[in-house]
């Protein structure tokens, strides 16, 4: 960033005169450092045009993606928050009011209905890494929850698009119920036979991997996407071994079968509708 602020602003400023250069005019690819235009990165789905990354998306940017603007927020149940007062450097209670602020979201997670490509309604429930790592605590757990619940109410297919680094520390072992939990609602769903379909990105780990992102009638992972339970140095010290070149990379589960397909994201939103269409008329 000094290269921007010691060299591209003043630049900027002299061309255009006195008027403020936004701090957030540009956006550096976290893959190749490459600078990157925000408002072109925007129109191009948060994919660097230098190397293909796939750069993480808030989740009002990944509904839009999916219903542009045709698509409402659904309410999702009110939780207590902080629950077991817990503090560690900072309050609980603090952490929560600074990723509010950030992310303008209430917690790590948006549920969304919309058409996508004007078919019926589809529910979307979408993790937002931006708040807390997208961590799974009791929020989550009933958002999940809720989305099922409403799509068994509704007859609608559900798709939850995954980013987390897996159970909330701060809930402790509430957080850990959620487990359970979503896993018992996501098997609603296949009672019901309404389909349900699990959308890795990066990062798709810890809880919400054990849990029901892996329990996907399809299982579809972005590109380049870290999926796995414990991260790759843990298993390494536990193991006492080097693992594999792009171990825990969506590529990787899909050459062993752990998902179904690996999709570049500006081919996801009318692959989704394909898939939908097709597994609904299999019900």
């Amino acid at each position: 960033m000094n290269w921007i602020t010691n060299f591209v602003r003043p630049k900027l400023q002299a061309i255009v005169g006195k008027k403020n250069i936004p701090d957030n005019l540009w956006q550096t690819c976290p893959n190749c450092s490459q600078m990157l235009l925000k408002r072109e990165l925007e129109q191009n789905l948060y994919v660097c045009k230098n190397c293909d990354h796939h750069i993480r998306m808030s989740a009002n940017a990944r509904l839009e993606m999916f219903f542009a603007t045709n698509y409402k927020l659904l309410d999702t149940p009110k939780i207590k928050p902080d629950p077991l007062n817990f503090k560690d450097k900072k309050k609980y209670k603090e952490r929560l009011k600074m990723s509010q602020k950030k992310t303008s979201s209430q917690d790590a997670v948006k549920v969304g209905v919309g058409n996508i490509n004007e078919r019926k309604k589809i529910v979307c429930a979408v993790f937002d890494f931006s708040f807390m790592g997208g961590s799974m605590g009791m929020f989550v757990g009933e958002a999940i929850l809720f989305s099922a619940n409403y799509c068994c109410k509704e007859n609608l297919p559900l798709i939850v698009c995954s980013s987390s680094g897996g159970a909330r520390m701060q809930e402790g072992i509430l957080s850990l119920m959620q487990m359970p939990r979503t896993i018992i609602a996501i098997n609603s769903l296949k009672e019901k036979k309404i389909p349900f379909i699990s959308l890795l990105t990066d990062p798709t780990t810890g809880g919400v991997s054990a849990s029901f992102a892996m329990l996907g009638d399809i299982i579809l992972a972005e590109k380049g996407a870290t999926i796995g339970f414990a991260g790759s140095r843990v298993i390494e010290e536990t193991i006492k071994e080097k693992l594999p070149k792009n171990f825990q990379k969506s590529e990787y589960l899909l050459d062993k079968g752990m998902v179904d397909r690996v999709v570049h994201r500006k081919e996801l939103k009318n692959l989704l509708s394909r898939l939908i269409n097709l597994l609904e008329i299999s019900r």
